[in-house]
């Protein structure tokens, strides 16, 4: 493709998660990334839990990320169009991003249209009917009364009482459980019954689970997970012909990453 017309997608980043040394290890790693891709991006998509922990006072915001929000600037004023997801981690991302970045926010999943390409975007989580207790909770949080409610809280209150949840959460979620086979794995199982009532699609790109796998579910279908940056540094890369998902391994440049759990 010409010169800035490389799409790349990335998710579960989790800037900000404890401990803070590893995380601002892992941002900097990321902006030399991002710096990496500034020539030949023309879309970043952050495909959800961006952030660890996110919430958008009127006036106030989380503190930290100086380096990976200024890069984000500067791609965006150059002309990278930027899009990102909410998570199930940073689901309170509001109007701050937009109106600082220019970045675009999307909150439910979305099917887009590249040359011959239509792809399925979206964070992964809750696909299936059978989540939901998981929906249910996610519902809660969307709620304009419960966020109404959370903001006559002091910032250093409830950002504690995130930081509390993030990690009490992480050692219950399914981050920890191994790949379960094409036939169990919630992502799988969606795209297939998408697929069926749905043809046509040829990619759906997903984070949430932070296995990073690329299974092709149909002779021209495919389902992308795109793991996270926390173990695995994965990304996938859009060139105009086909997605390629890769591992950003600074000291020997980036690699494809083997698509081992097919």
């Amino acid at each position: 493709m010409a010169q800035r017309e490389r799409i790349y997608f990335i998710s579960d980043i989790h800037l900000g998660m404890s401990p803070k040394e590893d995380s601002s290890q892992r941002e900097k790693l990321l902006v030399e990334w991002l710096e990496s891709i500034r020539k030949d991006a023309r879309e970043l998509w952050l495909l959800g839990d961006t952030f660890d922990y996110w919430f958008e006072y009127r006036k106030v915001v989380p503190r930290g990320f100086v380096r990976f929000l200024g890069k984000l600037a500067q791609l965006s004023d150059e002309g990278v169009e930027i899009h990102i997801f909410t998570g199930n981690h940073d689901v309170w991302i509001f109007g701050y991003l937009p109106a600082e970045i220019g970045v675009t926010v999307h909150r439910e999943s979305l099917l887009k249209q590249w040359n011959d390409h239509t792809f399925l975007l979206g964070h992964g989580d809750g696909l299936l009917p059978s989540d939901r207790s998981y929906r249910l909770l996610q519902r809660v949080f969307k709620s304009r009364g419960i966020q109404w409610l959370y903001t006559r809280i002091h910032p250093n209150g409830s950002t504690a009482f995130a930081q509390w949840w993030s990690k009490l959460s992480r050692n219950k979620k399914d981050a920890q459980v191994p790949f379960l086979g094409p036939d169990k794995e919630h992502q799988l199982i969606y795209a297939r019954e998408k697929l069926a009532r749905e043809p046509g699609i040829s990619y759906f790109i997903f984070g949430h689970r932070h296995i990073p796998f690329d299974i092709k579910i149909s002779p021209d279908s495919r389902v992308i997970c795109l793991g996270d940056w926390i173990n695995n540094f994965t990304y996938a890369v859009y060139d105009g012909r086909e997605v390629l998902l890769k591992q950003h391994l600074p000291d020997r440049g980036d690699i494809i990453t083997l698509d081992s759990l097919n």
